[in-house]
């Protein structure tokens, strides 16, 4: 079997340049680490993890807390998406991913911690996403010693990573403006700092814009919930005053809003317009196309992954920042014009 020397013979370089371009060291440049990887590749050459972690101190592996209240899991599309993108960018630097949760029962005794549990598994940092960030576990690992990236909520002292969920929602909310609505509804999803985000620049766009809110047009709804916002939708279109247009609190959930329209006997968008927000694949393959503010999810989950290797690597050289990621508006199909 090859070795370290065999790859340092082949690429003409030192052997202590070889072994830091396969333990990712910073001051190689990417295209020597570029050429060791494929040497080492061609050899069949894989470091022993073991070795690497007793010499680097590190086990290059990065914890992922991900807990919906839907239990959806990875068949959330939105956050599948962002993980696809910092699992990508995690093994571009040579780092796994292991998911954290607190039921895990090791030997008979009590389930873990968030933070048991991330201490079992050694993992050098973690990424939180979807979870109630005000949790006691939750805040307990943001007030410890490990490097943590958040995803869409901010605390002092900790990188997160945002959707610029204040601009979307005016983009949003200004095309249909535009398109000729004045009655625009909003189904949104529960109180978090996403929902606060958007529900406040909703209701200061249409402000700006000299249109009134009716306090029945703002119903309080779930994420990627389509029964419950097929109910708040039903309850909109039984309004004596009904709104020309609705927003949904995600792509997903916009499928409950659907089902209810069609089964009041309406059309979408003859009789009422509908729009999402996240844009994830499902929103453009349905008829008619739906009418979406979409997020950069690959870039999010690059930039949380990115991040949170350079606060591990880089402990005493990398300041916590707050990454706000902007999206785009996909007009689709859902949205019809009003003269």
């Amino acid at each position: 079997m090859a070795n370290i020397k065999d790859i340092a013979m082949k690429c003409g370089l030192s052997v202590s340049t070889v072994s830091k371009a396969l333990n990712s060291y910073s001051d190689v440049s990417s295209s020597t680490r570029e050429r060791v990887l494929k040497t080492a590749e061609e050899f069949g050459y894989f470091p022993n993890s073991l070795a690497r972690a007793l010499k680097t101190n590190r086990t290059y592996n990065l914890g992922v807390l991900f807990a919906d209240e839907s239990n959806s899991g990875l068949t959330q599309d939105y956050f599948a998406a962002v993980l696809n993108g910092f699992k990508e960018e995690a093994e571009s630097s040579s780092y796994d991913i292991t998911f954290i949760n607190h039921n895990m029962n090791v030997g008979g005794s009590h389930p873990m911690t968030y933070l048991e549990h991330c201490q079992y598994r050694n993992v050098d940092g973690i990424c939180i996403a979807c979870v109630d960030f005000l949790q006691r576990e939750v805040l307990e690992l943001i007030n410890g010693s490990l490097p943590v990236v958040t995803i869409d909520h901010v605390f002092n002292n900790r990188t997160s990573i945002n959707s610029n969920n204040v601009v979307g929602m005016h983009e949003l909310v200004s095309y249909l403006y535009q398109m000729g609505h004045r009655k625009i509804a909003y189904v949104h999803g529960k109180k978090s700092a996403v929902t606060e985000q958007r529900v406040t620049s909703f209701c200061r766009t249409l402000m700006e814009l000299g249109v009134e809110v009716p306090p029945e047009y703002l119903i309080l709804s779930a994420y990627h919930d389509t029964q419950t916002t097929k109910e708040c939708v039903s309850r909109l279109l039984a309004l004596p005053n009904r709104p020309t247009c609705i927003v949904m609190p995600d792509d997903y959930a916009a499928m409950g809003g659907m089902e209810a329209i069609e089964a009041a006997g309406l059309k979408i968008p003859d009789d009422i317009s509908i729009a999402g927000y996240d844009g994830i694949a499902l929103s453009q393959v349905i008829k008619p196309q739906l009418t979406t503010l979409q997020q950069d999810t690959d870039r999010m989950g690059r930039e949380a992954a990115r991040r949170l290797i350079e606060l591990i690597e880089h402990p005493l050289t990398t300041i916590a920042e707050n990454v706000t990621v902007s999206g785009h508006l996909i007009e689709g199909k859902s949205v019809a014009k009003l003269c």
